[in-house]
């Protein structure tokens, strides 16, 4: 009894702790020097499930509930745009039964998302950014129904990039403008970085280059995660596994961004 009475204190002067810090961290940030657009690759799931002994489904379970939570955080400081970078076209080509407890997932997520006020509360619009043709039909008709409730939304914006991959986009992208060339649409001297921008995943939104890239696991690269896009993106990476992303991690990301000087090349 006496042991789990002082592991109970222990576990309620750590709370108290975090509440703490996190409270400090918020009041360190300046709410004018907010991303406008924040993306995170969400990494480390798998990993997670094993240093945990538990099933991989389990932990995608674990890593959707904290992408809910990410979205409160988000709304709460008013991150006008943000996408997640859910599943990659190489995540395609994992076997069976370890891809279809992910995408049972996503599709209970995209459910849930549907008749979440959060959504029209906020004025969120949903989209998907990649090949979504790719995807069981399941999932592509929550999509349909999620980007056509939203469609008029335009106060926040949330992109789930799902069956996305950097280069699919870009070879998307040549073909639709050698088209237009081929038709006799459009002058090769025409094509620049504007109209490129035009043709991408992102076009609907008012910034699409996301000032912010976050990746969790450790794992130092954007993996094909919006390579146009993220050509001046302030880029950090954490060695926190997905599933275990705080309030308090979430936080010392944006106070990283706003000590940096966004030179853009210059």
């Amino acid at each position: 009894m006496k042991l789990r009475f002082s592991l109970l204190s222990l576990f309620l002067h750590l709370a108290k702790a975090y509440g703490v810090y996190e409270w400090y961290l918020g009041n360190q940030l300046d709410r004018n020097n907010i991303p406008k657009h924040i993306g995170v690759i969400v990494d480390g799931n798998r990993r997670w499930a094993r240093q945990n002994s538990v099933t991989n489904k389990i932990s995608y379970s674990i890593g959707a509930e904290r992408v809910d939570q990410l979205l409160d955080w988000c709304i709460e400081w008013n991150i006008q745009s943000v996408t997640l970078y859910v599943l990659s076209m190489e995540n395609l080509q994992r076997t069976s039964n370890m891809l279809n407890d992910l995408l049972e997932v996503i599709e209970e997520r995209l459910w849930k998302l549907y008749y979440d006020e959060r959504i029209d509360n906020n004025q969120i619009k949903v989209k998907a950014i990649g090949e979504v043709d790719d995807l069981p039909y399941k999932i592509r008709h929550i999509i349909a129904k999620l980007e056509e409730k939203t469609s008029d939304y335009s106060r926040h914006y949330l992109n789930i990039a799902i069956a996305y991959g950097g280069r699919q986009e870009m070879v998307g992208c040549i073909r639709r403008i050698a088209e237009k060339v081929f038709n006799d649409e459009l002058k090769p001297s025409e094509i620049n970085e504007r109209l490129i921008e035009q043709y991408l995943y992102t076009c609907h939104l008012p910034n699409p280059d996301p000032d912010l890239i976050v990746r969790t696991s450790g794992e130092e690269r954007l993996s094909g995660f919006l390579i146009w896009q993220s050509a001046y993106s302030e880029l950090i990476f954490l060695d926190t596994l997905w599933p275990e992303f705080r309030k308090i991690d979430f936080l010392r990301a944006i106070r990283s961004y706003q000590t940096r000087q966004r030179r853009f090349g210059r």
